[in-house]
């Protein structure tokens, strides 16, 4: 019940984030919108950045981090919504998606290279390259979502691949 929730609540925000920017959009428009009480939005959501950041880990939690089959398909998604992607990373609050992306994403690469290695902890080095490759990964995929028509998704997503350093490429694809 509460992820049936929680969706019609994400429905409402992207319908919403059609029409206008994240910043002009208010918690009182969401409840509106999503015909629900403004307790039931904060039951679920902090406030209007937890959403957004909801929206995007529900739709990334799927992907495969180092396939770029799967990382391609949730690109393809990315460019469906992609109203709601790009006012998402056109907002400059200190709150903005990106910051989650890189958060997100640093940690499901840092997991996926725990479990390859066999260790409970990163060296400094590779927590630093992590974090470095995602910084970019991530400032690319705001770069195609909010300027890109053209490139498929699956050449975004193999030449993410292979600019990725040769440490953590041995490390993932080895």
């Amino acid at each position: 019940m509460a992820e049936r929730t929680k969706l019609w609540i994400a429905e409402a925000m992207k319908r919403l984030m059609a029409k206008k920017t994240l910043d002009k959009i208010r918690v009182t428009e969401i409840c509106r919108e999503a015909e629900i009480g403004r307790p039931a939005f904060y039951y679920h959501f902090q406030d209007k950045y937890d959403l957004v950041a909801w929206i995007f880990y529900h739709k990334a939690y799927g992907t495969d981090v180092i396939s770029i089959e799967s990382a391609a398909n949730a690109m393809r998604q990315m460019k469906n919504d992609m109203i709601f992607y790009k006012r998402a990373y056109e907002d400059p609050s200190q709150n903005a998606l990106w910051r989650y992306m890189v958060d997100y994403f640093a940690k499901r690469y840092t997991d996926a290279a725990k479990e390859k290695l066999g260790t409970d902890v990163l060296d400094t080095q590779l927590a630093y390259s992590i974090r470095f490759y995602c910084m970019g990964a991530v400032g690319m995929t705001q770069e195609w979502v909010t300027n890109d028509n053209i490139t498929s998704a699956e050449t975004v997503v193999t030449m993410m691949f292979n600019s990725m350093p040769e440490s953590l490429r041995r490390i993932y694809f080895s």
